[in-house]
């Protein structure tokens, strides 16, 4: 394992250094990171000029003139305006500031130029996102980083700190895993530096060093989790994906197995080397509203790993023209469990889509029986650059919603389109009923008793549509993104929108289980698996709670089945089949039996009893789940 020079370890948390900081810091030197050891006496050795200073200026100066050196030029005087428009705030909170200057990372400023023979206004970048263009940013990590306290004698020292062109963008605290609750101490530490302790008055931290932030991490080797600027011990969590490198060349690096990779290695390799962290930043960061109050959201490992798996498929799969079987091979299905934030990871596919050359130009239509999910969207959008259609100005067109829907779909433009399943349910054609009348017994009481006109058949009415949808855009540049994917329209509604979108890619989103009987035919609409993140793993994560519960069986059973099957084909037996299998559906259906009044009955005095004896003694309540 590479070693790094002139490291000097705290001589006061000893087992912390040697157990979690140093291998930290080695493995960051490894995957790209320079690796310059913090000294808390002289702040030159940390390239500032007092310890009131976060930002690293000399570097971030050079790497303007890098970043923007395709456009010519950048003088000092240029690049002066840029950092004073880059740093401008007022007197807004902590989080709107960071919200604010993320913004501006991501987008860059513009700047008045002093150049002869330049434009009077330019563009100025602090970042390179081209993937072929690395090397034009500077990636640093200083350990035991003192900041002093604005107007007093204290100040912090968090463990590591990794700048992004002399930014601060990630603040790291390493506790020693033997330590009692080595997690708990590193994430009160991380709040008290970020003052974000809302049970302390005072201020007790240093807000400046957080302003630029985009992850915050807390590790003791063993465990680590990663979380952003606000966000509070239930909302840390860790990550265990190395995406897009495999355990196995993580290991490879490292000198280990993949089975002994620890979870501050995973944590590092997969959300902090160099391009993945400039991809976090620039596709996976949101801000968002929730109870009033501003939130900054870091995306989950499986949200990262799905989002990468999608464009792999997007920009390696066949169009249905290039496909032998007609069929189109780009999309798939993302089955994610309940409560792990598919709707978010729609967002984030689609800002990752938008800075890939061959997917940028893609029409998204994102179809969901939800309006959440369309605020979630629209919330984001200001980020993204883009705005959700239909928009206002869509709305004031004349025509019903479906026809405005409808003009969009037909428009190539790169948009975002949302559409409520209900718009889409506009039946044309003609409908066509078939009747069956079908023999009923007769009321339970005796033959004298029965008047004349008792009805002894029943009508049967089956309606069958014709649900074909015009064509509207023929693109192969669509992709469709369906929420709940595996609900019973997957076979009618989603097919009928493809004849719409003929050459789409599609991707459905489901957090249900897919029952055995419908997989086959909503794999056949949407493809393959993109990627699993099941409920039990995300128990393990604590996203989800676990549910205790104790399973307890009926003995239900149909008496004389023989009988009831011989007796049908005698009352039916001048039906064909086919109406014999809609009388069948309709009333042999099983839940037919499993609300049968006896079973029902014998059911409840079983749950009666249980929780009488073994429930309500320990003082809890019970809740009773039934099909219906």
């Amino acid at each position: 394992m590479t070693e790094i020079p002139e490291l000097k370890p705290p001589t006061s948390t000893p087992t912390e250094w040697s157990e979690v900081e140093r291998p930290l810091l080695l493995q960051l030197a490894l995957m790209g990171w320079q690796v310059l050891s913090g000294d808390i006496d002289v702040p030159d050795l940390t390239e500032r000029e007092n310890f009131r200073q976060v930002v690293l200026y000399g570097r971030l100066r050079e790497a303007i003139k890098r970043i923007n050196a395709d456009n010519g030029p950048v003088d000092d005087l240029t690049v002066d305006r840029a950092i004073r428009a880059l740093e401008a705030t007022g007197g807004q909170a902590l989080l709107e500031k960071n919200r604010i200057l993320t913004e501006r990372l991501i987008k860059g400023v513009p700047v008045e130029s002093t150049e002869p023979g330049a434009q009077r206004q330019r563009w100025i970048r602090f970042i390179e996102f081209d993937p072929a263009k690395q090397d034009r940013n500077n990636f640093l990590a200083i350990n035991q980083f003192r900041v002093d306290l604005p107007g007093r004698g204290a100040f912090v020292i968090p463990d590591v700190v990794l700048f992004l062109n002399g930014l601060p963008v990630v603040v790291v605290e390493c506790k020693s895993p033997s330590n009692t609750d080595p997690i708990g101490e590193g994430l009160d530490q991380l709040l008290r530096y970020s003052n974000n302790r809302y049970w302390v008055d005072e201020d007790e931290g240093v807000e400046d060093l957080f302003l630029f932030n985009q992850l915050m991490v807390v590790t003791c080797f063993y465990m680590a989790r990663l979380g952003t600027l606000g966000a509070h011990h239930e909302h840390y969590m860790e990550w265990k994906d190395t995406t897009p490198l495999t355990p196995e060349e993580v290991a490879q690096e490292l000198g280990k197995t993949p089975e002994a990779l620890k979870s501050q290695e995973i944590l590092a390799a997969g959300a902090l080397r160099p391009g993945q962290l400039i991809d976090i930043l620039r596709n996976f960061i949101l801000f968002k509203a929730e109870d009033g109050k501003l939130v900054k959201i870091a995306p989950r490992y499986q949200q990262f790993r799905a989002v990468h798996k999608a464009v792999d498929r997007l920009l390696t799969g066949k169009t249905r023209q290039q496909d032998e079987k007609d069929q189109d091979r780009r999309g798939g299905i993302i089955w994610h469990t309940q409560g792990s934030g598919k709707s978010i990871t729609m967002v984030y596919l689609v800002r990752k889509m938008r800075t890939i050359p061959k997917l940028r130009a893609f029409k998204v239509v994102v179809v969901t029986d939800r309006t959440d999910l369309e605020k979630q969207l629209r919330d984001t959008a200001a980020l993204t650059g883009e705005t959700i259609r239909p928009d206002q100005q869509d709305s004031s067109r004349r025509g019903s919603a479906t026809e405005i829907l409808k003009g969009i779909l037909r428009e190539d433009s790169p948009d975002i389109v949302f559409a409520m399943i209900q718009k889409y349910l506009e039946r044309t054609g003609e409908a066509e009923v078939f009747e069956y009348e079908v023999p009923v017994h007769p009321p339970k009481h005796r033959e004298q008793d029965l008047v004349a006109d008792t009805p002894r058949t029943k009508t049967l009415r089956q309606v069958v549509r014709d649900q074909e949808f015009e064509v509207l855009n023929e693109s192969p540049n669509v992709l469709v993104l369906i929420d709940e994917a595996h609900r019973s329209h997957t076979k009618t509604f989603h097919a009928n929108l493809m004849k719409a979108l003929p050459n789409a890619a599609k991707i459905g989103f489901t957090g249900t289980p897919i029952m055995r009987c419908d997989r086959a035919s909503t794999q056949g609409i949407f493809g393959e698996f993109i990627d699993k993140y099941r409920l039990n793993e995300a128990v393990e994560d604590e996203a989800t709670v676990k549910i205790v519960y104790e399973g307890r069986t009926a003995d239900g059973l149909v008496e004389h089945t023989d009988r009831l099957d011989q007796k049908f084909e005698d009352l039916f037996r001048d039906y064909t089949e086919s109406e014999k299998q809609v009388i069948k559906n309709k009333y042999a259906a099983e839940g037919d039996v499993l609300e049968a009044p006896k079973l029902i009955a014998e059911k409840a005095a079983d749950m009666l009893r249980h929780y009488v004896r073994s429930i309500l003694p320990n003082g809890f309540k019970a809740q009773v789940v039934a099909v219906s």
